[in-house]
């Protein structure tokens, strides 16, 4: 059925469903604390559910670290120390890995930044989305544009010189002339990627039963082009769909993701794929969702709540929903090395993707044109299964 002959770099994803308020535009497992959260004994349920993966995973080399939510920020330096030394008594965490922590304006100081450095974080991911008070109070975020503009500065001082900056864009009220204005005070701030992407109104969220007026499709268009030659004109080059990087700092661990490698997933609702080469399959696990049921239930099999085996056409789609996602595509040979099968597979979408304009394919590479970039979701529909 597969052909695996080695197994893809692995990742550790590690998930935090705290918040201190649940914005109206989320969909990810995340919850507003209601009380004082028992970091001890979520970092022991994350440490357990880790312990029961690790035959998954045994032997293998760990590349990145990224600490998600919810706000991993609110809990404190030295829960983070701790998880961080207790998976490196784990698995075997490369020396110089990429460990990321997604961090809110509104929960950090100059004190928490630096302990979170000697802790073991090399990389900050600051949820700032816009740096207008209009448009932070229209998505319902705790923090204001000073608060923004502070957590960046404070994150340089502390010594951080990976930082992202996440930045949303098409935001209720939000012209092009102040969306170009978020751009540039982000820029200003000098970090070294900028994750620019456009409110999207997702189900079972606040705002999918609220909708909030947002700008029209010409105006999105006028946004998102004038935002993206401003950070070209800067020095960010684009190499995903929203993701934009100076001197080449990439993301490691979402490049892990685009490529179709490997990642651990541990923490309430967290999700995971697994190449296991021995039994020629690629596995896929989450975990419960609710952080009650997840504190009981971690490291057992009432923790797991999914576990799915892969089909070919699966993986082949779920390779192609990645790949294309990123501007230089992927070489061919990347298909056979991570889905195991021949790239003849696709053959037939790839064909009609090339004679509607929106692939590029040749020996060296397969990869989106500006058109295929701009209606990614009609080129990705074409590797759906008949």
């Amino acid at each position: 059925m597969f052909n695996f002959t080695s197994q893809p770099p692995l990742s550790l994803y590690v998930h935090f469903p705290w918040c201190v308020r649940k914005c109206p535009y989320c969909d990810f497992n995340s919850h507003a604390v209601k009380q004082e959260i028992d970091e001890y004994r979520y970092i022991q349920a994350l440490l357990k559910d880790l312990e029961q993966d690790l035959p998954r995973i045994w032997g293998r080399r760990v590349v990145s670290v990224f600490m998600g939510g919810g706000t991993p920020s609110l809990f404190s330096p030295e829960s983070i120390e701790r998880l961080l030394s207790e998976v490196r008594a784990r698995v075997a965490l490369n020396p110089q890995a990429e460990i990321t922590l997604e961090a809110n304006p509104g929960t950090v100081d100059y004190d928490k930044f630096a302990e979170f450095r000697s802790a073991g974080v090399n990389r900050l991911s600051i949820g700032v989305q816009s740096f207008a008070d209009q448009q932070l109070h229209a998505i319902g975020r705790i923090h204001g544009r000073k608060e923004s503009i502070k957590a960046v500065e404070t994150a340089h001082y502390a010594g951080f010189d990976n930082i992202n900056v996440d930045l949303m864009f098409g935001l209720p009220a939000q012209s092009p002339q102040l969306a170009l204005q978020d751009v540039a005070t982000a820029v200003a701030l000098q970090p070294s990627h900028i994750s620019y992407y456009q409110l999207t109104i997702e189900p079972n969220t606040w705002f999918a039963h609220h909708p909030p007026v947002l700008p029209e499709e010409d105006r999105l268009w006028e946004i998102q082009t004038s935002g993206q030659s401003y950070l070209a004109e800067h020095g960010f080059a684009q190499y995903e769909v929203s993701a934009y990087a100076r001197n080449d700092q990439r993301c490691v661990h979402n490049m892990n993701y685009w490529q179709f490698g490997d990642y651990e997933g541990i923490g309430a609702g967290a999700h995971g794929k697994i190449t296991d080469v021995n039994a020629q399959r690629i596995v896929r696990l989450s975990k419960v969702k609710q952080p009650t049921d997840y504190l009981q239930h971690a490291g057992t099999s009432q923790g797991i709540l999914a576990e799915n085996v892969l089909s070919r056409k699966d993986v082949g789609l779920e390779f192609m929903m990645n790949a294309l996602r990123l501007n230089e595509g992927f070489a061919p040979p990347l298909f056979y090395e991570r889905t195991g099968q021949a790239l003849t597979v696709i053959e037939a979408p790839l064909r009609r993707a090339q004679e509607l304009g929106l692939l590029e394919w040749s020996v060296e590479r397969i990869n989106p044109t500006d058109k295929g970039r701009r209606y990614l979701n009609e080129l990705l529909e074409l590797f759906l299964p008949d």
